[in-house]
């Protein structure tokens, strides 16, 4: 059973940096594909950023592309989202989701649909 655990949340102020971690366990880390995805009150759960099972290819949604840097350290398990530059319209609950997969379609990644487990979410607060 795959268990992923988030950390690194909190409040920052805008033009302020995050590192987010999720950290995997109860499966092959080097064989799945992970995505954060992020979910503020009211409104649907998006695409933020994923990466490859080798980490050869990473997707970013426009909205955070040039700011946010998602990496995995297969030794250690972990999936990290390096967060620049945030705005107030980043504070969102943020979620990692894992799905195990040596197909890498850029697009069908984008959507939570297509992960299979997830993280509990780490509170984001961008706020002055």
């Amino acid at each position: 059973q795959v268990q992923l655990v988030e950390s690194g949340g909190g409040l920052v102020q805008p033009e302020g940096s995050l590192r987010l971690s999720c950290v995997f366990s109860g499966g092959f880390f080097s064989n799945h594909i992970f995505g954060w995805f992020r979910q503020a009150p009211g409104k649907e759960r998006e695409f933020v950023a994923a990466i490859r099972w080798d980490g050869r290819n990473t997707n970013y949604a426009d909205s955070v592309k040039d700011r946010f840097i998602i990496s995995r350290d297969n030794a250690k398990k972990t999936v990290n989202l390096q967060m620049n530059s945030l705005k107030p319209d980043d504070t969102a609950v943020y979620y990692c989701g894992a799905i195990r997969s040596f197909t890498w379609v850029r697009t069908y990644y984008t959507s939570p649909g297509s992960y299979d487990s997830w993280g509990q979410g780490t509170q984001v607060t961008v706020s002055s």
